[in-house]
């Protein structure tokens, strides 16, 4: 009996200890969440064949491949830009990746990782609009999307303006003569033209300076931050970001929500 007692004690051990290590391998460090805002094409949009679920884009493409490199598999919360920090604070997320500008405020809550893009803010415009340049906004209906560069440059600007949560209803007021102008970044702003007729973009890089899109993590996250940037370097080295930057660019990037 004690002999029968004691194989059963090493069989319930040895059972626990395979559920503890499947627990482990479950939730240990096999998958990183990236947390972005899927309204920004062609960086992050929604799309019936997505690559990581249903979304899809330029950031989505590098956060796969970021993944990849460290063996891990990526999933994505998709979420208001403005959430982003909070979810990186409380853990609901590991990284950000949302086409983010590094900034000397935002820099005081996350860490940033090495940047992998350049872009600028622009002014989407009807093709008969007489707005050449930035000041030229001032008496203007003017349209930005929450949270983004776009919505900062206005305001230092001192113009009044309007805020939306996703740029397809921002340019949807401008095709609808609802106002004169939207600010955003200038490479969804090449797509957004390139969906709709009848509208230009107009550059002022006096106004605008060049911005620096990169991933954010929790502050003190080093461990994972220093294997997004290996990842992003060796990206930047070889050639991939311009690769899938390119990519996305010349594809068809329509939303399907």
């Amino acid at each position: 009996m004690k002999k029968f007692t004691k194989v059963l004690s090493l069989v319930l051990a040895a059972s626990l200890m395979v559920v503890m290590l499947a627990s482990c391998a479950s939730s240990g460090g096999d998958e990183i969440v990236f947390g972005t805002n899927a309204e920004f094409p062609p960086f992050e949009f929604v799309t019936a064949n997505g690559i990581i679920d249903s979304y899809d884009g330029i950031d989505i493409a590098i956060a796969k491949q970021i993944a990849e490199d460290n063996d891990m598999t990526a999933t994505i919360e998709n979420m208001e830009f403005d959430s982003l920090t909070i979810a990186l604070q409380n853990g609901q997320i590991d990284a950000a990746i949302a086409g983010m500008t590094v900034t000397a405020d935002r820099a005081e809550a996350v860490d940033f990782s090495t940047p992998y893009y350049t872009a600028t803010q622009v002014m989407i415009v009807k093709e008969d609009s007489d707005i050449q340049k930035a000041t030229d906004m001032a008496d203007k209906r003017i349209v930005v999307i929450q949270g983004y560069t776009g919505e900062v440059c206005v305001q230092d600007l001192g113009y009044p303006y309007e805020a939306f949560k996703k740029g397809t209803e921002a340019i949807l007021e401008l095709v609808n003569d609802k106002c004169d102008v939207v600010v955003i970044d200038s490479a969804t702003a090449e797509k957004f033209i390139g969906d709709n007729e009848g509208l230009k973009i107009v550059e002022d890089s006096e106004a605008f300076e060049n911005e620096e899109y990169a991933i954010a993590v929790k502050k003190g996250n080093t461990e994972l931050l220093d294997k997004i940037n290996a990842s992003i370097e060796k990206m930047l080295a070889d050639g991939t970001v311009s690769e899938i930057a390119a990519q996305y660019a010349e594809s068809d990037t329509e939303e399907a929500e």
